[in-house]
């Protein structure tokens, strides 16, 4: 255990003042030593100006400001280079009185941004009240990093800051275009995003629907021109049906077999093969390119939303990777969809797009509301649904997302539908291929079998999620023969579904082509080729065959969603409920034809001439609750598929399935699947909408109490000692205190802004000594030439609370304001430290058993041992109930176990002892005092040692509940 006496240096350490000294102000500038004498009243009266004249006594007036001068109508607009108004507010400096003016944003900006040299372009440091308003602050940054949270109120403060410095730089006409050109920078991105998302899904569904056909057969120059890279659609675009399609040659034509048998079986073949290869091709794209690309990236998305740094993630590569993997992957056949995972290539495409304006990428904050917005582009050119995709983020993804996001997700949903109908892939003006128009309503009686449909749904998504979080906990078990190698396991479902799929007519087909002919009325098939709409006695076997497809369907879903493939749950689902949507609606089709004189059927009498069961709709309300059933959304749900059948009459319909689909749903797990794939994974997020109850515990009895935690004294370091205190202990930030025994709170430090500073004074820039005296409080007598003032690298303003505070408020901080962590005081004094995956855990406690093995990018292997826990880890033993882990060498601690304490929310339970000291320059592959770019987006893997930094503190479980 760590003890903040055991950092404390030996050498003697000057006396240091407080920057915060009321006399700073007041005193002359030479006058700064703090002698400990008392102070007579004469001299509190000195400068006292009510003294000046003969004391109180005397009259006294304040003088009013003068008014300004009314400018010129022209020099309103027009700026001249002969006017300071560009510097009209000055710089911090004394003036002859000994008041200190204040400063402009373009003084804040330049200091915060300025060179690695904490003292270049400063002021004389013995000068402490010209220095305290800049260096008492949130510090600098260096950027994030991976796997860590960002600061939503440092990010903020920034993006304002920098709005005032522009305004204050921008007057004239030429001002106001700066400005007007900084604020159209979003609209931009925006409208880029849109056409490319627009452009992007045209072009999966061309080439999905021709590797889909191509599966069956190929279209052949015979007598009608046909080519063969038309799809089957294209290619008899001219027929009424398909067996009337001269172009169109399966392949057992194709190789000149006429018997009836062998054309089975050899189209039989062709399916698996064609099947297995694309899935196989898009698996190895994914493991060989990208592994990002894999699944639908929705978790993720949601996790880097609220705060989260995932690198790489969105990177154009990963654009890439995506978008060729999901023609293969929706070819192949498997039990996935495209939906979901069009929603991480809108955020890659927005990511893509923020990096040619640095207003919006140079602020962590402001990317995110950007993400939020281009993701309701993937749902609107998914389903067709503009409006369903900006309630889609709304409700489902986003984290933040003020009133001015709205708009922004509106804008990009429409540029991309506008786009999407443009090109019009289908050639028939859908912007997808299951959109549907109903001829005929709903009667009163149907009421009970949508109700049925609802709880069905709930029922499917429950069922749904208990066991894909089985199979997902198996595939990263040691059980698992496929456990080191995806791409084999992705080929052995492939080929166990086209094998299952090729003999069932409805699982032959394409997932949304099937949507597509579920939904449909039977008067409107021109082409039935399911065989769908049959009647009589026959009627009794397609039921029976849709029942079947339904439950190999959720099967194999089940098994698909989480393959190392980019695959979606959303038309999977929408399938799924579709088909048991069906059955319900044929079964009350049968009966009301067959019992047309029942009491709840008098309705239909009164119209004769008109269907009056529609099984259609019923698939529509089906695929409604099945989606509410495994995503646990609402609203957005029922307004797309509103968008899809454009018919308002079942809104109400729909709307009760989807209600009584989420309350069953809702009873066995408040979590969808993508927040359970989000707590599977590990990732710190802390959903700002869950209403479930905290512990009422006081914080006191959950926090990384002061004795345990690892602190940085104000003075007596040098720059070799805390080198060496980041080389003995890899947590991620540490509290600053005056002095181990008083242990007043003075700030906190990331290991990335202290390890920067320390790297840039020893660089050749400025040549200093392993030996300078560091400091993080105001020294007088220092000479900023000969030491390092490490103030403007620490957040001198940590959000504190009480020790005293509940886990209620503390829970309410973090969602609220995005922290990163929090630091507990008693009247000043430290007492102990909380931070996001802290939290995280503690509001997991006694779930170890549900949590997943952390598997999937974030799993890695390092020194032929890996990581134990959190991100990056495989074992689930955190809970606050038991003893702690075993160390490398077998010993059981169970007084204090190392426990990560992130700041940026990336943990790890305990360090291996037998792990030696790393250098993170060395990792990183740069020279000692080298600049790191940490912002940077290239593909380049970031080495596990840096990106696994834990934080300054180890978990005490002693006496805790």
């Amino acid at each position: 255990m760590s003890s903040p006496s055991s950092i404390q240096s030996e050498n003697a350490r000057a006396l240091a003042s407080s920057s915060r000294s009321p006399l700073s102000a007041s005193q002359g500038e030479d006058d700064y030593s703090d002698d400990g004498l008392e102070i007579q009243d004469d001299e509190l009266l000195a400068d006292d100006p009510l003294n000046e004249n003969g004391g109180p006594n005397e009259r006294f007036t304040f003088p009013r400001k003068e008014q300004a001068q009314d400018k010129s109508f022209a020099s309103r607009f027009l700026s001249t280079p002969f006017s300071n108004s560009r510097h009209a507010t000055p710089s911090p400096s004394r003036s002859a009185s000994g008041i200190i003016r204040a400063a402009t944003p373009t003084t804040i900006l330049s200091y915060l941004n300025a060179a690695s040299d904490p003292s270049a372009g400063l002021q004389d440091s013995k000068d402490a009240s010209g220095l305290d308003w800049y260096v008492e602050g949130p510090g600098r940054r260096v950027g994030y990093d991976n796997l860590t949270a960002i600061d939503w109120i440092y990010e903020y403060s920034k993006e304002r800051t920098r709005l005032r410095q522009l305004s204050t730089n921008s007057p004239g006409v030429l001002g106001q275009l700066r400005l007007a050109a900084d604020a159209s920078q979003i609209w931009w991105v925006l409208v880029a995003t849109g056409l490319a998302v627009g452009g992007i899904v045209a072009g999966i569904d061309v080439a999905s629907d021709w590797l889909g056909d191509v599966k069956t057969g190929i279209c052949s120059n015979v007598q009608d021109g046909g080519k063969f890279y038309l799809n089957r659609a294209f290619c008899c675009w001219e027929t009424n049906t398909y067996a009337e399609c001269a172009d169109w040659n399966t392949w057992a034509a194709a190789m000149g077999m006429h018997n009836k048998f062998g054309s089975y079986i050899i189209e039989y073949i062709m399916f698996v093969c064609f099947s297995v290869l694309f899935a196989y091709c898009a698996s190895l794209l994914v493991n060989k390119y990208s592994l990002y690309a894999k699944q639908s990236g929705i978790p993720e998305i949601k996790t880097v939303l609220g705060g989260f740094v995932i690198r790489h993630f969105l990177g154009a590569w990963t654009l890439i990777i995506k978008s060729l993997g999901l023609c293969l992957a929706v070819a192949s056949g498997m039990w996935l969809g495209k939906e979901g995972p069009l929603v991480h290539v809108a955020c890659c495409c927005a990511n893509v797009f923020m990096k040619l304006f640095g207003g919006i990428n140079g602020n962590e904050a402001r990317k995110r509301e950007t993400l939020s917005a281009a993701a309701a582009s993937g749902i609107s050119v998914a389903f067709g649904a503009p409006i369903g995709g900006v309630l889609f983020s709304l409700e489902q993804l986003s984290y933040y997302f003020p009133d001015k996001t709205m708009w922004a997700a509106f804008v990009c949903a429409m540029v991309a539908a506008v786009t999407l109908h443009a090109s019009d892939p289908f050639r028939t003006g859908k912007l997808v291929l299951f959109q549907v128009t109903y001829h005929n309503g709903w009667h009163a009686f149907e009421l009970v079998p949508f109700a049925i449909i609802g709880i069905i749904g709930g029922l499917y998504g429950a069922m749904f999620i208990k066991l894909n979080m089985r199979v997902a906990a198996w595939r990263t078990s040691n059980s698992n023969p496929f456990l080191k190698r995806p791409v084999l396991e992705v080929v052995a479902v492939a080929v166990i579904t086209a094998l299952i799929s090729y003999p069932i007519t409805f699982l032959r087909a394409q997932s949304s082509e099937l949507v597509e002919y579920l939904f449909a009325e039977c008067v409107d098939l021109q082409d039935d080729v399911l065989g769908l709409c049959k009647a009589g006695i026959a009627n009794t076997g397609v039921i029976f065959i849709l029942l079947i497809s339904a439950l190999i369907g959720f099967c194999l879903a089940v098994v698909t969603f989480g393959l190392q493939i980019p695959a979606g749950i959303l038309l999977p689902s929408m399938a799924v409920g579709a088909l048991y949507g069906r059955v319900v609606g044929l079964i009350m089709e049968v009966w009301q034809r067959n019992f047309p004189n029942f009491i709840a059927f008098g309705a239909c009498a009164l119209e004769p001439d008109t269907p009056c069961v529609t099984p259609g709709t019923y698939a529509v309300i089906g695929a409604a609750s099945a989606l509410a059933g495994a995503t646990r959304m609402t609203v957005s749900i029922v307004v797309i598929m509103f968008e899809l059948t454009g018919a308002l009459t079942y809104v109400l319909p729909i709307m009760v399935a989807v209600m009584l689909s989420k309350w069953v749903g809702d009873a066995f797990g408040k979590r969808g699947i993508y927040e359970s794939w989000i707590h599977f994974q590990g990732y710190p997020f802390l959903d700002n909408k869950d209403d479930a109850p905290v512990p009422d515990v006081p914080v006191a009895q959950v926090m990384t109490r002061f004795e345990d935690l690892v602190c940085i004294t104000a003075v007596g370091h040098t720059i070799d000692s805390l080198q060496d205190l980041l080389r003995e202990h890899r947590f991620r930030g540490f509290p600053v205190v005056n002095e181990p025994r008083e242990a007043t709170l003075l700030g906190y430090i990331s290991r990335t802004e202290l390890q920067f500073a320390l790297g840039s004074a020893t660089s050749s820039s400025r040549s200093l000594p392993s030996t300078t005296e560091c400091y993080f409080q105001h020294q007088p007598l220092a000479d900023p030439s000969v030491t390092l003032d490490l103030r403007p690298w620490m957040d001198q303003t940590p959000i504190t609370l009480s020790s005293r505070s509940s886990l209620q408020l503390t829970n309410d901080m973090f969602q609220k304001l995005g922290l990163r962590y929090i630091a507990f005081v008693d009247r000043g004094v430290l007492a102990g430290l909380m931070t996001k995956k802290d939290l995280w855990l503690i509001l997991n406690e006694g779930e170890e058993g549900k949590v997943g093995h952390g598997a999937g990018v974030l799993r890695e292997e390092l020194n032929e041992r890996e990581d134990e826990r959190g991100l990056l880890g495989h074992t689930r033993d955190f809970s606050l109930g038991s003893v702690g882990s075993r160390d490398g060498e077998g010993m059981m601690n169970t007084v204090a176990v190392k426990h990560t304490k992130n700041a940026s929310s990336a943990e790890s339970t305990r360090l291996e002892p037998t792990l030696s000291p790393v250098d993170p320059e060395v990792l990183l592959g740069n020279e000692p005092g080298k600049e790191v770019d940490v912002e940077s987006d290239e593909d380049v893997p970031l080495p596990l040692e840096l990106a696994e930094l834990p934080t300054a503190a180890t978990f005490s479980k002693t006496g805790q509940t």
